[in-house]
């Protein structure tokens, strides 16, 4: 599979994604654990298609020391028991916020207000924004048809 552009190369898309880069390299200053980051990314990739996503997240993820049992299972959070009531809210958060279409209103009520019982406003700020940055790399990957296999841990910085 080859791409049908490739969008780091033009220098419209470049500078977007440099932006789109440096707002998610922000997040990892937030009082977000870096697992739920990941695990976050993962989900809405996986959602989305993105295979290019969800290669750069599952490698990301096990450098950073998730274990394999955890990553595979990410697909199916609610039937899994390895999960903390903290991280389940927010891959919920993520799937209504990724599947924001599906829905009439959005993400229901009763999502936010778990994910509220377990973030503080900082770290809602920054789950917000991850599912957001996220869905914005894979619609630009799925777009494209950006290949996934061949990312290497910290290729991008």
């Amino acid at each position: 599979m080859q791409a049908r552009f490739d969008f780091l190369a033009n220098p419209v898309s470049a500078s977007s994604v440099k932006h789109l880069t440096a707002a998610g390299r922000a997040l990892a200053e937030s009082a977000l654990p870096a697992a739920t980051r990941e695990l976050v990314a993962l989900r809405s990739s996986q959602i989305n298609g993105c295979g290019f996503c969800v290669d750069i997240h599952t490698k990301e993820a096990t450098h950073a020391g998730e274990s394999q049992v955890r990553l595979h299972l990410v697909a199916t959070w609610r039937e899994a028991t390895v999960f903390t009531d903290a991280e389940r809210a927010a891959l919920e958060l993520a799937e209504e916020g990724t599947r924001i279409a599906d829905t009439a209103g959005g993400v229901p009520d009763e999502v936010w207000a778990n994910a509220a019982k377990h973030y503080d406003e900082e770290q809602l700020a920054a789950l917000v924004s991850i599912i957001a940055i996220i869905n914005a790399f894979n619609r630009l990957n799925v777009l494209t048809q950006r290949p996934a296999g061949d990312y290497q841990v910290g290729q991008f910085g």
